[in-house]
């Protein structure tokens, strides 16, 4: 799936456009034991509360694909024979109807988690009709020629009120009170099938996970049966540890500078394009780069090698995940120099009087902790 994809049915999650007849799901303590289960119809719901309802489900289909979003790719064989696969179909066919099916899947994901507080599941099944899209992009409902029917679930934690002094009308008195446990935005959760090409893909499932460097390995195992992915984190350092292994003493300041540098520049490219795929590099194009900026074959073609092994050969990798966001930061044992990732180009390095200096341009606005000085 593509962010544009993820937006599409992310807004099916409006309250007035949401074909979500039943919310179902269980409330679990934190000794992994249902305390209670919910199947309510949204019908019956006051509009606050099938709002914060349909709220927490969207945000499952919130965030950056590569980062918070994961998609799950099924093997052939899973597909065609797998317990984890036949679950998740039972569960969209059935319109999450299917007692059943809903307590082998609670139960599948209580054993898998590994939050520390109590918890709530939710499930929910939509329909969305999907309107075609002329060349222009204009959509045209009535010309709808197919019908997209999915589930999502989201697993969230509950936070514990505090005891506090509340007046109580009926006795004309304060009283020590716990509030009851109120819900939070979702840890983790997932779409199944996957939105691909604005059609049902039953060989991918979209994960989300509200912390990209925790994607729960316990819960993609046993929900999914698949090698848990790298998380953005994971991605990061393991294309460090390739530089500056690979490329030993040739990884100088002024090579991880273009190395970042040209990686931005495409990142900042494929944002103005507004290309809904993501932006993918492989270990060879970021090779290129370091031939470019003068470091030998034989280090390069390290690099690529350990990328490889790593990563798995030619797999394509998103550019913002290997360089960490938009800061570019200089590290020493006495100081850190932080900068945005366009202006790495600032941070020079010198010998001076035969001592190792990093150097930065002083423009208008010195300040010290705040304090302007000349």
């Amino acid at each position: 799936m593509n962010q544009k994809e993820a937006g599409e049915l992310r807004r099916r999650f409006a309250p007035e456009k949401s074909t979500v007849r039943r919310v179902y799901g269980c409330y679990v303590n934190n000794t992994g034991e249902i305390v209670a289960y919910l199947d309510e119809p949204v019908s019956t719901m006051p509009a606050e509360e099938s709002e914060q309802y349909l709220s927490l489900f969207k945000k499952t289909l919130s965030g950056t694909i590569g980062k918070n979003l994961i998609d799950i790719v099924f093997s052939t064989q899973q597909v065609v024979d797998s317990d984890e696969h036949r679950l998740l179909s039972a569960l969209r066919d059935s319109e999450l109807q299917d007692e059943a099916a809903r307590e082998v899947f609670y139960q599948t994901v209580i054993q898998s988690m590994d939050l520390d507080s109590s918890y709530v599941i939710l499930l929910a099944h939509n329909v969305y009709d999907v309107p075609y899209r002329g060349k222009d992009g204009d959509p045209f409902a009535e010309a709808s020629d197919q019908v997209f029917s999915f589930i999502v679930c989201c697993v969230c934690p509950l936070k514990e009120g505090k005891a506090s002094l509340s007046f109580c009308p009926a006795e004309n008195e304060f009283h020590s009170r716990v509030p009851s446990p109120t819900v939070c935005p979702p840890e983790l959760g997932f779409l199944f099938p996957a939105f691909d090409d604005r059609a049902a893909n039953i060989y991918s499932a979209l994960f989300y996970s509200r912390k990209p460097d925790a994607l729960h390995q316990g819960f993609l195992d046993a929900v999914f049966r698949i090698e848990p992915p790298m998380s953005a984190v994971e991605q990061k350092e393991t294309f460090q540890t390739a530089l500056s292994a690979s490329l030993e003493s040739a990884c100088s300041l002024e090579v991880v500078q273009t190395v970042y540098e040209q990686l931005n520049e495409r990142i900042e490219q494929h944002k103005e394009s507004k290309d809904p795929e993501p932006l993918a590099m492989t270990a060879r194009e970021v090779g290129a780069i370091l031939t470019d900026s003068g470091v030998q074959e034989e280090r390069v073609t390290a690099f690529c090698e350990t990328c490889d092994r790593e990563f798995g050969e030619g797999t394509a990798l998103n550019p913002a995940n290997l360089i960490g966001g938009k800061r570019f930061e200089v590290k020493t044992a006495e100081a850190t120099i932080s900068l945005n990732a366009e202006d790495s180009c600032l941070v020079e390095t010198r010998i001076v009087d035969g001592r190792k200096y990093l150097l930065i341009p002083v423009g208008e606005g010195l300040e010290v902790n705040g304090m302007p000085v000349h």
